[in-house]
């Protein structure tokens, strides 16, 4: 039961909050903030700010080699750090919500999706079995699921990232907590199942419960939160409403992440840049695919069209975009392009050769022609590695002798924009954008023709993002690549691609020239994934388009 308090008494009070680990610096180091019932406060800052420990810290999920000390620490009145392991297994999930970003570590993988939102309501409520299964389906459907009666019964394996996402969120809300922390609770959803989800947050907001939301995503900070504190190195260093902080901003760093949300997410055309040349019509067609489809058997052993008649080419230097919701196919296609899976009918060519078709032996000699770089590389990474025999590795596969590969592990570091001093470190010791880099430069090793990237910047904030894209870019001018680029962020996919495919359920529903599909969509359902696009006024990006004309 919701505990009223008078209204000037805050809900969150944090009062020089200091969070170290082990020998290392602290990572927080002297934040303050009240967040009063009512209220929406948003943490933004780059990876390292310490926004996310700062979050944690509120729910209790620090760990225990956490040093934590603060002039003020409470919750409701009552002071945190004197909360035992009882304590918070009655406070969390029951007043007190958490969504965290990585849905697949933190969704149990021996248990049905259903089981985890119910769990939260036998702990929390007096619900009886047939209630609380009737709530869980309430809430995946609130949450956007399709089929929720289908998704309750899956693993976490089963679902996309995006409805593993919709999963956590449904958990965390469950209960109707007086305290909502969301932890980039947008970052691995689609357009239009982000405004779904951005559309639900908001109808949750209550005057009797609060809401904390850590987020890189600066339109969705616009367009939930209240008041804004930007972190950086542990403080904060710019708060106040939303209107001053982001449209406003007094701090140089505040502008910084401003700047670099404008390069990944204005328009082409707000920055006054030439029309890209295009790619010529005689460049070499390196992959093929053509009218590719895929069915699988769920567990209600009903059969499901994955892919459905899907055709496309690549070319030479080129960049393809492919967006879509969650379920729309695009993973799928992705992995028949790597021949990760066989299509059931139609055929992916490599360079004018079956791909799709080759068995395992032929595959892999044709392997290093076309390389992967995944969303998240520190799970494609074996934790026991360093750098230097991740990289050893890739060459050894990529047939390198022995004795080049220290020189080409040095010029595949260079081409990423790092030094030699990361080899010794372990994927886990450095930040996501060196790890993506990393990642690069392993899918770089065997030389590639081909680079497919699978949403390579969703997880990163928004000034790495304008970091990786920059190369990106630079590495597939100066080497010839072309790559097939898998975002749900249109942004992202307005800035890199050269064509863009638009899928739904399994279909290609419109294809085109990115500037003439964005510019003039034709499908009803590429209108509404534009629409759904959450934006800044343009106000907020200040000098943005000096910053990325320079």
């Amino acid at each position: 039961m919701t505990t009223l308090i008078a209204p000037d008494r805050p809900l969150v009070e944090v009062s020089d909050l200091h969070v170290s680990f082990g020998q290392t610096g602290e990572v927080v180091a002297g934040v303050s903030f009240k967040l009063f019932r009512g209220q929406c406060l948003a943490l933004v800052g780059e990876s390292g700010s310490g926004k996310s420990v700062t979050s944690r810290t509120l729910a209790g999920l620090t760990g225990q080699g956490a040093r934590i000390t603060a002039e003020r620490l409470s919750f409701d009145g009552r002071d945190l750090r004197q909360f035992d392991a009882r304590t918070w297994r009655d406070i969390r999930g029951g007043r007190i919500g958490f969504v965290m970003q990585d849905a697949l570590g933190s969704l149990d993988p021996l248990r049905q999706v259903g089981k985890e939102i119910d769990e939260p309501l036998r702990l929390h409520t007096d619900l009886d079995r047939r209630q609380r299964e009737a709530r869980v389906i309430e809430l995946l459907r609130a949450v956007g699921v399709p089929e929720p009666e289908l998704r309750a019964r899956q693993y976490p394996h089963q679902l996309s990232g995006g409805l593993r996402q919709r999963a956590l969120i449904a958990s965390a809300i469950a209960c109707g907590p007086d305290l909502l922390i969301a932890d980039e609770p947008t970052t691995a959803l689609d357009t239009t199942v982000q405004a779904q989800v951005l559309a639900l947050l908001e109808s949750l907001r209550r005057s009797d419960s609060a809401m904390l939301v850590v987020s890189h995503d600066l339109a969705v900070v616009a367009r939930l939160a209240d008041r804004v504190a930007v972190m950086h190195q542990g403080l904060v260093v710019e708060q106040g409403p939303v209107e001053q902080v982001l449209y406003d901003p007094q701090h140089a760093y505040t502008r910084s992440l401003l700047r670099a949300a404008a390069t990944v997410h204005i328009r082409r055309d707000d920055v006054q840049e030439p029309p890209p040349a295009g790619i010529p019509a005689d460049a070499p067609l390196l992959i093929e695919a053509a009218a590719l489809r895929k069915d699988f058997v769920g567990p209600d052993a009903r059969s499901r069209t994955a892919v459905a008649g899907v055709s496309f080419e690549l070319r030479a230097g080129e960049t393809l975009g492919i967006v879509g919701e969650s379920g729309s196919g695009k993973t799928t296609m992705t992995r028949l392009v790597l021949g990760l899976e066989r299509p059931d009918s139609g055929e992916v060519r490599l360079r004018g050769r079956p791909w799709s078709s080759l068995g395992g032996k032929q595959q892999r000699e044709e392997r290093r022609r076309i390389q992967v770089v995944f969303q998240d590389p520190q799970a494609s990474f074996d934790p026991r590695y360093t750098v230097e025999r991740v990289l050893d590795e890739a060459l050894a596969v990529a047939g390198c002798p022995r004795g080049a590969r220290r020189l080409r592990m040095l010029e595949l570091l260079h081409l990423v924009r790092l030094d030699e001093s990361v080899l010794a470190r372990r994927p886990i010791e450095l930040s996501g954008g060196q790890r993506q880099r990393i990642a690069i430069a392993r899918a770089l090793a065997p030389e590639p023709e081909v680079l497919v990237c699978d949403e390579p910047v969703s997880a990163l904030d928004v000034s790495v993002q304008a970091q990786i894209l920059e190369l990106l870019t630079d590495l597939k001018r100066r080497l010839g690549l072309a790559c097939l680029f898998i975002s749900h962020d249109l942004g992202v996919i307005n800035r890199v691609s050269d064509r863009v495919l638009v899928m739904k359920d399994g279909v290609v529903v419109e294809s085109g020239p990115v500037r003439e599909v964005f510019d003039r969509p034709q499908h009803p359902y590429t209108h509404a994934l534009l629409s759904a696009i959450p934006q800044l006024r343009p106000a907020a990006y200040h000098d943005a388009a000096e910053v990325v004309s320079a």
